[in-house]
């Protein structure tokens, strides 16, 4: 077959095209590159922003778990973890002294937290079922918490609706007959310590990710 050539100056024509559209090629990648950047840039601030249903204003607001939110402490991260204890599957393990929670959901395998837990005179043991669950729930001090408060100077409510300020956050798990509950929390940076009158608490993002795994029934086994 014989190979035919047009005008000499054709093939530099072609050339010159080719050169053109690589590089308008060149500035398209160029361009969707930075558009990118510049949108994960704009999104990575607000990744630890989440809504949550706010029971008492009637509406979902913003609750911000981010590292502001720490005071400067780190924060503790959930984990999956092998688990070789004695104790089977749907059981919660509260080891206080660790300051960690520990939710076996299959046999040798568990979902680790970090929690607050009960100040000294307000430490506690025992083995107990979750009794109830509750969304936003609503808290009711005891009778004892309140005048303790009071004698601080500090009066609270009767009662409180549930919702973004309330202290039990976004969820709880009430723990048998015992006026304690796992229950989030709206300080998040005393995940970690010992300053709760004897709850266990969890950051909001932690306890709804815990609540959806619990079902009531559950044991929980509280350790010091």
């Amino acid at each position: 077959m014989e190979w035919r050539f047009g005008h000499p100056f054709e093939s530099s024509r072609v050339g010159v095209h080719l050169k053109r559209e690589l590089g308008m090629r060149k500035s398209t990648v160029l361009f969707i590159g930075i558009a990118v950047a510049f949108l994960a840039g704009s999104v990575a601030p607000q990744a630890a922003t989440k809504l949550y249903w706010d029971q008492s204003q009637r509406k979902f607001v913003e609750y911000d778990s981010g590292k502001m939110l720490y005071r400067g402490r780190k924060a503790i991260k959930r984990q999956e973890v092998k688990y070789t204890g004695p104790y089977g599957p749907n059981t919660i393990v509260i080891n206080t002294s660790e300051r960690r929670l520990y939710y076996i959901y299959e046999k040798g395998k568990a979902l680790k937290y970090g929690i607050g837990v009960g100040r000294e005179g307000f430490e506690w043991s025992g083995t107990h079922f979750v009794t109830r669950k509750a969304e936003w729930p609503g808290w009711t001090p005891p009778p004892e918490m309140i005048a303790r408060e009071r004698a601080k100077g500090r009066i609270l409510p009767a009662y409180m609706e549930g919702g973004i300020k309330n202290p039990l956050g976004a969820r709880a798990l009430y723990i048998g007959s015992t006026i304690y509950r796992i229950h989030g929390s709206n300080e998040p940076w005393t995940i970690g310590q010992a300053v709760s009158s004897g709850c266990i608490r969890l950051t909001n993002d932690d306890i709804v990710h815990l609540y959806d795994r619990v079902k009531v029934g559950a044991k929980v086994v509280v350790l010091r």
